[in-house]
């Protein structure tokens, strides 16, 4: 799968821009602030229906405009896919596949496998489980539309129990509308979880082997599926914390609380160590992402690759091209602020590069 061609009109920072790539390694070079990352983004929201880095859609509309339009042709299996995407201020977001308007956007996820790596994504390290859980979720989402539903529909089934739980602060419980919130919430986290442990089961030996060949096992990183339902039934740990759910007017036990525990030896990541060491890991979560999507839809994901040579050594930059090199990717998307040391950097793995040249918003000939 490759993407052919880009056009954006009222996307960020552009005003409009075509753009024809190569099936291999294309590059956005520029100053900080150009636009270079708004275009990866572009290609990001084609095949998730939103911004890897903006949760509001209409924030994607140029400054003093109304909308914005995406389009891109994919070639997928040797079919062209033709997707748009229309946002409008005060109007529903369009998704279309070849002029066919989606009535759910959860339908478009996965037809076209991309990964992305950011320097957002310490938050991966540094915030919360909820982002550790985003990431599991994108992953299998892609290859499992059951997942996508239930998950969905749980969630759904979640707000209403809170709300619930607030509405009934201080007053008498009726169980009997509890027991409608909870019988929704086991079933769909029961699946979810198993999933879940199934996924992981699969994903941290890939992990480890990304890890592994880019830091030449220089360090001992490991990484641990955590969940309430591994060690308890879902339905005994809502009774037993339904005492505390009507005190804290939210459910404090569940699938929602799963987390990713990442250890640099016998300690925490986020706590020793270095950046360098940070953005290996990162990195790996990622090589181990495109491997997982790979073997499950049978076709090589776009590679999205916004500024991975900062913190980088040059010896753990030459392994992952040495990857690039063996042409153990597809088509790849890079952003960077200096032409001339991509330029060397796949002059030496003699790897024919497209560079681009982005300012203010313009893309021009590099």
């Amino acid at each position: 799968m490759y993407l052919a061609s880009l056009t954006l009109i009222n996307f960020k920072n552009y005003s409009e821009a075509s753009l024809q790539f190569s099936r291999g390694v294309n590059c956005f070079t520029g100053n900080n602030g150009s636009g270079k990352t708004n275009l990866i983004d572009a290609i990001y929201y084609l095949s998730f229906t939103k911004s890897y880095f903006t949760a509001s859609d209409t924030q994607n509309i140029r400054h003093n405009e109304q909308m914005f339009v995406l389009q891109g042709t994919f070639v997928l299996n040797e079919n062209k896919e033709e997707i748009f995407c229309g946002v409008k201020s005060g109007s529903k977001k369009q998704i279309k596949r070849n002029n066919q308007e989606y009535e759910r956007f959860s339908d478009h996820i996965g037809l076209l496998p991309v990964v992305m790596l950011a320097p957002v994504d310490h938050i991966l390290i540094t915030e919360g489980s909820d982002e550790r859980r985003r990431f599991i979720d994108s992953i299998i989402s892609q290859v499992n539309h059951t997942y996508l539903d239930n998950l969905i529909s749980y969630n759904k089934a979640l707000t209403q129990r809170n709300a619930y739980l607030k509405q009934v602060s201080g007053r008498a419980v009726d169980l009997t509308m509890l027991e409608v919130w909870d019988e929704q919430l086991i079933n769909l986290g029961n699946a979810i979880h198993t999933v879940r442990k199934e996924f992981m089961e699969q994903f941290i030996p890939l992990f480890n082997k990304s890890y592994a060949f880019l830091s030449q096992q220089a360090e001992d990183v490991s990484m641990e599926y955590q969940s309430q339902l591994t060690s308890g039934d879902f339905s005994n740990l809502l009774k037993l914390a339904l005492e505390k759910d009507l005190s804290f007017q939210f459910t404090t036990t569940g699938i929602h609380k799963d987390d990713l525990v990442f250890k640099l030896g016998e300690h925490p990541l986020k706590r020793i160590a270095s950046q360098g060491q940070q953005k290996t890991f990162l990195t790996s979560l990622k090589l181990a992402q495109f491997d997982y999507l790979y073997q499950h839809k049978k076709t090589k994901p776009i590679l999205l690759l916004d500024d991975i040579f900062d913190k980088l050594d040059d010896y753990r930059v030459k392994r992952l091209m040495q990857l690039v090199s063996q042409h153990t990717f597809g088509q790849i998307f890079i952003t960077d602020t200096h032409p001339q040391r991509l330029q060397q950097i796949f002059d030496e793995i003699k790897e024919p590069l497209k560079l681009f040249k982005v300012e203010k918003g313009e893309v021009l000939p590099a």
